[in-house]
């Protein structure tokens, strides 16, 4: 399998990275610029030196159609995007990223589809309505969505974009809806916060998360081999799922990280508004017809990561400059 990662140098992206290559896979990064930071904590130095770097912007289909023509991709993982503050403090650039761009990219494969098997992308739960405005249960992946930000509206546009390519020109897809992500290279985006908690506990240095309410906390290892198992598993159409990991109450997070780390109720704090996007979402549809999906319990997850962190830091290799902001 030879993929082409936009965005593959973010924390999904890196841990997607080091988990195809353990498959065989062979990585060509499309990307503004190369940025080893979020590998070098995740992947050893001779896995990085396997990873091909194509230099080019995102919203250009002629470079991005050549590089995948040249390098013979037959599959392509997009994962490049603008983050919740920085669609709201610019909507005009998020959306010229995050809505052109993802054209861009299903235009390049159109105009390569005799050679490209699929598109798999990082669509976001934020693409769902507010907590509250369905009282129906748990979400399905076909509820109606209302966005309450610029990047959950963009990434509706997207997955909206991804279904006419299939209608018109039989393009399949496969678009995923990540909700709090956490783990060893989370350092961007609201919901980095949990991760940024757990590396303070691991450096001993007291942190606030700044939100409360219930979130859908997913261990990023799983979130990675979810994108991948993606690429693979058979599919025709274009389907948008739906991630779901440990559904829990912010205090819940919070207790189950002091009894991972019970150092952490004397350095970690939390408190502020829920999250307006939808926690209890179905994932029932990905695990039927995609199957095999990887499941890591939250207190598992936590001791992961801290564990992670705690080596990196003994390496002398953790940035801890986040925990600043």
């Amino acid at each position: 399998m030879r993929v082409l990662i936009t965005g593959g140098y973010g924390c999904i992206g890196s841990w997607i990275v080091k988990q195809l290559l353990e498959q065989d896979a062979e990585i060509w990064i499309y990307d503004l610029r190369e940025d080893l930071q979020r590998m070098q904590l995740v992947m050893a130095s001779g896995e990085i030196e396997k990873v091909r770097y194509i230099q080019g912007d995102v919203q250009d289909v002629q470079p991005l159609r050549a590089a995948m023509e040249q390098n013979r991709i037959d599959h392509v993982l997009h994962l490049a995007a603008l983050q919740v503050p920085a669609c709201r403090e610019n909507p005009v650039l998020g959306a010229q990223v995050n809505v052109v761009g993802t054209l861009a990219v299903f235009e390049a494969v159109r105009q390569l589809q005799n050679q490209i098997h699929r598109v798999v992308y990082a669509s976001s739960a934020a693409a769902h309505s507010p907590p509250g405005q369905d009282d129906s249960g748990m979400i399905g992946d076909d509820a109606r969505m209302t966005p309450v930000t610029h990047y959950g509206a963009f990434k509706v546009a997207n997955e909206n974009n991804a279904q006419i390519y299939w209608l018109d020109h039989n393009i399949v897809s496969i678009g995923l809806r990540p909700w709090t992500v956490y783990g060893v290279g989370r350092d961007q985006g609201l919901t980095s916060q949990p991760t940024k908690a757990m590396k303070a506990v691991a450096v001993g240095r007291p942190y606030h998360i700044a939100y409360a309410g219930r979130q859908d906390m997913q261990y990023v290892s799983d979130v990675a081999g979810t994108f991948s198992r993606c690429l693979v598993a058979p599919y025709s159409g274009a389907a948008v799922y739906n991630l779901r990991g440990a559904v829990v109450d912010m205090s819940e997070f919070y207790e189950t990280l002091c009894r991972v780390a019970p150092q952490a109720k004397d350095l970690i704090t939390y408190g502020g508004d829920q999250i307006p996007i939808s926690f209890d979402l179905d994932d029932s549809k990905l695990t039927s017809e995609i199957g095999d999906i990887p499941k890591t319990s939250l207190t598992d997850g936590i001791e992961e990561t801290i564990d992670h962190f705690k080596k990196l830091d003994l390496e002398k290799r953790l940035d801890t400059s986040d925990l600043d902001t």
